[in-house]
């Protein structure tokens, strides 16, 4: 229970403070200062709760390293609900902590910082050139943590290795899709705000997870793991 319990801290670190960027000072900091909000909070996870969980904060990660071989299935789903429950709760506290606003503020109007794509969201990309940029995104991000959290990978330093690597993909991203590569990070802000968040939050589901599988075969599979 420690693990999961964990997952969820981590998860609600995440959310809060890279979406709360993006929606409470994204017009001051720009995509720079958001890419570096999400990924110094996931450092902060890591070595935060690290010890207890191994900080996947991220059910595409939990999956990757299930298909890797490197967890239960009991450990996957308890893992599940707590980054679930974090990303959920997570979205909740910033949509009180926004409407205290002068004048108030609208979530449904103007959002909790949801991925997206199509016109009227960001650079208005496809739902191909999404679907694809969230896959790749996301399998390069577990090769990142799978690489890095094996057994003859320097070690002390895979925090510092996934954070940054997140910190590109929302520099690369956020004008694309806001960038998931984690449907708990999605599925918070989409379930509060409604709309067109939770109607397209399907893909923030199918294409991480589809890129978190590959990346976990190809360490199943001995293709990127180090020889013993």
């Amino acid at each position: 229970m420690k693990k999961y319990i964990a997952e969820l801290v981590g998860t609600f670190v995440l959310v809060l403070f890279g979406c709360g960027t993006a929606v409470v000072a994204g017009n001051l900091v720009g995509i720079v200062g958001i890419a570096f909000a999400f990924g110094f909070a996931l450092i902060a996870a890591a070595y935060g709760i690290g010890p207890i969980s191994g900080c996947h904060i991220n059910p595409a990660v939990s999956l990757g390293v299930y298909t890797a071989g490197r967890m239960s299935v009991k450990d996957l789903l308890g893992y599940w609900v707590g980054q679930f429950m974090g990303g959920i709760l997570a979205a909740w506290v910033l949509s009180m902590i926004v409407g205290g606003v002068a004048g108030g503020y609208d979530i449904h109007a103007s959002g909790l910082g949801q991925d997206g794509w199509g016109p009227g969201y960001q650079g208005g990309y496809s739902m191909g050139a999404a679907f694809l940029f969230e896959f790749v995104a996301t399998m390069i991000f577990l090769i990142t943590i799978l690489g890095s959290t094996q057994k003859k990978a320097p070690s002390g330093f895979a925090g510092l290795a996934i954070g940054i690597t997140l910190v590109v993909i929302h520099i690369f991203g956020i004008h694309i899709t806001g960038v998931s590569v984690n449907p708990a990070r999605s599925f918070g802000p989409a379930l509060l705000v409604g709309g067109q968040a939770l109607s397209q939050v399907w893909l923030f589901f199918a294409a991480p997870f589809l890129g978190a599988l590959v990346a976990g075969a190809l360490f199943r599979f001995k293709t990127l793991e180090v020889d013993e």
